[in-house]
């Protein structure tokens, strides 16, 4: 199973592009707090790939130092540079849950948030009558 989930800030503003084939996507990489009980705090830098729709929403409402929750998958690939094969390791999101604004305020109304409070709001205007169960 390759599933991740990641908590942390922007370490720079999201850069969209667009394929040929007219698919959008953007970058963004965050900075992510890894404790370690022998040793002092360290961060790690995780770079991140978005796409369509969800890549559109990052680069409208994201800027370096947001806070964000990531949900996705590890993708690998590779290419070469000068003769010398690179790794390279990316989090594809599945979701982007936008916690705080860079500012350090909170992000409220934006993006799959919006989405997903209208959905509780309908259910809870179902009636329990109205439940097959």
């Amino acid at each position: 199973m390759n599933k991740v989930f990641l908590i942390g800030r922007l370490t720079r503003d999201p850069q969209a592009s667009t394929l040929d084939s007219g698919r959008s996507y953007c970058r963004f990489s965050i900075a992510v707090d890894r404790f370690s009980r022998d040793r002092e705090n360290s961060v790690d830098f995780i770079n991140i790939i978005t796409w369509n729709e969800l890549a559109q929403n990052c680069v409208k409402y994201l800027a370096k130092g947001s806070q964000v929750a990531v949900f996705g998958s590890i993708q690998t690939g590779s290419y070469e540079r000068d003769g010398v094969r690179r790794q390279t390791f990316d989090v594809r999101a599945d979701q982007v849950e936008f916690l705080t604004r860079a500012n350090g305020g909170a992000q409220q109304g934006q993006g799959e948030q919006v989405a997903r409070d209208e959905a509780i709001d309908e259910l809870k205007e179902v009636d329990d009558d109205d439940m097959p169960f």
